[in-house]
């Protein structure tokens, strides 16, 4: 008899002891798929963002107060050369930086050109290649000087080499 009331109470301990583990395992399932469903509602609302639409920036062009004129070495096929350089930019501001810092971009395109060799820059390539070495010092210098400004390009509006 006394056997049987252990059997017994092991019966009821082991049917309240499955009992909790499957309300256990109810609520874990339910838990992880109200999670689940959160997290999918945040990556489906960050994958699909709100588009603003792009307002165009206004192209500007900016004249060098100055043209570069320098002067080649002696041998040279050209003595003298006379550039005036014309800056396509995005924005006012960018207008603004090339304006304010027109000293130092000055003296870097001066050097630059002085150190060219004439008898390239008289070719097409040439010119070419000062244009995009020109476009290089001006952008490292929007860089170097203000947290904004895009300078898009660089066109001579004047070459002369004599």
């Amino acid at each position: 008899m006394a056997e049987r009331n252990q059997e017994g109470g092991e019966g009821k301990k082991s049917a309240k002891t499955l009992i909790i583990m499957i309300v256990a395992a109810v609520v874990l399932l339910a838990a992880g798929g109200g999670a689940t469903f959160f997290l999918m509602k945040g990556e489906v609302s960050q994958s699909q963002p709100v588009e603003e639409p792009e307002i165009p920036v206004e192209k500007l062009y900016f004249d060098m107060s100055k043209p570069l004129v320098v002067d080649f070495p002696q041998g040279s096929p050209v003595q003298h050369g006379r550039i005036t350089v014309s800056i396509l930019v995005e924005g006012a501001e960018t207008i603004a930086v090339l304006k304010k810092n027109e000293p130092m971009i000055q003296n870097n395109l001066l050097m630059l050109v002085g150190a060219q060799d004439s008898s390239v820059l008289i070719t097409r390539e040439g010119k070419e290649m000062l244009r995009k070495a020109i476009l290089d010092s001006v952008i490292a210098v929007v860089k170097k000087m203000a947290a904004h400004g895009y300078v898009e390009n660089i066109f001579f509006t004047s070459f002369v080499m004599q």
